[in-house]
């Protein structure tokens, strides 16, 4: 058995991308707060009770890391800065199938 990472990358409120390795089967949040990534707060921890894990999936990703639910789209109106590529990073899955992901961390949550 091993663990499988997957590489994220996170453009942070500065514009630098930053590329860690996040564990297959951890949340996109998850792998933001392990590698101290600015503007994660994730307040909530991952239980889909604040947004201050929010963050705008890139376009070419949004196929794969799918729609929000209704509770996260709820979750989601407390957001500043929505925008159709908006998630929670807490409710995106980390697989195999988004080893590449970008995500953009909002200006407002700065």
């Amino acid at each position: 058995w091993r663990i499988r990472l997957v590489k994220v990358t996170y453009i942070t409120l500065d514009g630098s991308s930053h590329v860690v390795d996040v564990e297959e089967g951890r949340s996109v949040m998850e792998g933001a707060t392990a590698n101290g990534i600015d503007g994660i707060v994730a307040e909530c921890g991952g239980f889909l009770s604040c947004a201050t894990c929010h963050a705008y999936v890139h376009p070419d990703w949004l196929d794969k890391t799918g729609k929000a639910e209704d509770d996260e789209m709820d979750m989601l109106e407390f957001a500043e800065g929505l925008q159709d590529n908006s998630r929670l990073t807490c409710q995106i899955e980390v697989t195999d199938d988004l080893d590449g992901l970008i995500v953009t961390i909002p200006k407002e949550q700065g």
